[in-house]
């Protein structure tokens, strides 16, 4: 059949062409649907609903449904493989098949309807897998939306690193990858890296090589982290009281805003930190070094990664960085200090994560002799006083004093005693748990209980005679 010029056709409504029979109709009419925003690179496939628009001929505009192979099935040009396509694509392609049958053809498409988007993430998430989302009149679903949808970004992912492995336009065009960074979206706000996402994507968020303490707390502080809603599970190794596995739950607190007229009361979970942790172990012992504490992490990927933070600095200079927040399967490990000043462990035993009382054993030559619950950071004399003082029989000038050390031997010594002196490990020193006091008898009394000893045979002979008599 000769091309016939458009007008002629719009004049004559297609007669010469004949009546469309009810199959080559459209498959919606009328057309009420609204189109969807796309973002220009939305490909098509199997499911969507187009809305045809021929300009100057709206015998044939209208909804059509691309069927199971890809193809769309059209009036007089039959067949038209969308597959793959993008919208401006299909357009083209559709305007290809019906130029034997019109002049220049001008011809639109847009999405009414689309198919379920199937995207699949992987790595630094919770719950790796593939995942379906629709678009909606709303918007495309973006990169965040779906790292939301895999339980949020963990503590180990490297945000500077993201990738998208996408499907280009046409068939069998092959893949693009397409790098973000979405520590530019969290630090500043740079909405670009929350790319929109198309079906058949592929997302990768890798482990990060070494973990820094600042993007540590600043993924766990955005909107696109995992939840704290349930417990994690982590171990506590090291210079603990309590050490081995523990279960951390985040701390509800609320939140109350205002909007206009209206108070509103939210809650807000906190992150568990190192310092949460240590404190459900027990708090750190006086033997810990709190400067090198280790975080320990199995990423997705298998490599372990280790944090290193120094609380002390966190106590002595307010450095909230040093209190990373932990994720599911974290070990902290406290190692043990080969150095302690009497001036850091005072430090220390004021932390929020040192134990609220010690135990110490006062034997000997005291009013109350026996163990002792006393607060962190008592001192020797402290506990001399805190155990009534010494009795008339006990040596006044020095006592024994006994530690158990971490390797297992026993450090004993004599302490020569000062009471006007100040913290000092080597006459008023810090005490631990489990400490030991011996306070000794004076030389007098020591004489007083050995004649006591030489003469007891002697009394009771005595008093036998005495009772005879």
């Amino acid at each position: 059949m000769k091309k016939t010029a458009l007008c002629l056709m719009v004049t004559i409504g297609w007669v010469s062409l004949g009546t469309p029979t009810f199959a080559q109709m459209p498959t919606t009419q009328p057309r009420t649907s609204a189109p969807i925003v796309t973002d220009g690179g939305y490909l098509l496939g199997a499911g969507d609903r187009i809305k045809l628009d021929i300009f100057s001929v709206p015998e044939y505009s209208g909804d059509y449904q691309v069927l199971a192979d890809g193809t769309l099935n059209l009036p007089l040009a039959g067949s038209v493989v969308v597959q793959g396509l993008t919208l401006k694509q299909a357009s083209g392609a559709i305007a290809n098949q019906y130029r034997e049958w019109l002049t220049r053809p001008v011809i639109t498409v847009s999405l009414v309807a689309s198919r379920p988007i199937q995207v699949s993430v992987s790595g630094e998430v919770p719950r790796p897998g593939s995942y379906t989302t629709t678009l909606t009149e709303s918007g495309i679903p973006t990169l965040t939306k779906m790292v939301q949808l895999a339980g949020g970004v963990s503590q180990s992912a490297d945000l500077q690193r993201v990738q998208i492995i996408r499907r280009k336009p046409g068939q069998n065009a092959g893949t693009q990858t397409l790098n973000v960074d979405l520590r530019q979206l969290l630090r500043s706000g740079d909405i670009s890296q929350d790319l929109p996402l198309r079906d058949g994507d592929r997302i990768l968020i890798p482990a990060a090589a070494t973990v820094n303490i600042d993007e540590a707390n600043l993924i766990a502080n955005s909107s696109i982290s995992v939840s704290y809603d349930q417990p994690l599970k982590i171990i506590v190794a090291g210079e603990v009281n309590r050490p081995g596995p523990h279960s951390i739950r985040g701390e509800v607190t609320p939140q109350t805003g205002t909007n206009g007229t209206t108070t509103t009361v939210s809650q807000k979970v906190q992150v568990p930190t190192v310092t949460r942790a240590l404190q459900l172990a027990g708090g750190i012992t006086g033997a810990a070094d709190i400067r090198d504490i280790e975080v320990r992490r199995r990423t997705n990927s298998g490599i372990e990664q280790v944090v290193r933070v120094n609380l002390f600095q966190l106590i002595q200079a307010g450095d909230a960085r040093q209190d990373i927040p932990l994720q599911d399967g974290d070990r902290v490990i406290v190692p043990t200090a080969t150095i302690l000043s009497p001036q850091d462990a005072a430090t220390i035993a004021r932390a929020s994560f040192s134990p609220d009382s010690i135990n110490v054993t006062i034997a000997g030559e005291v009013i109350k002799p026996g163990t002792l619950q006393l607060p962190t950071n008592t001192t020797l004399n402290q506990a001399l006083l805190a155990a009534g003082g010494f009795n008339p029989r006990a040596k006044k000038r020095s006592v024994e004093f006994l530690r158990l050390n971490p390797n297992g031997t026993v450090e004993r010594r004599s302490i020569a005693l000062d009471f006007n002196q100040g913290i000092n490990d080597q006459t008023n020193p810090p005490l631990r748990n489990n400490d030991t006091i011996v306070v000794g008898k004076s030389g007098l009394a020591g004489i007083g209980d050995a004649l006591g000893t030489v003469f007891s045979p002697l009394t009771g002979i005595l008093g036998i005679f005495n009772f005879f008599r």
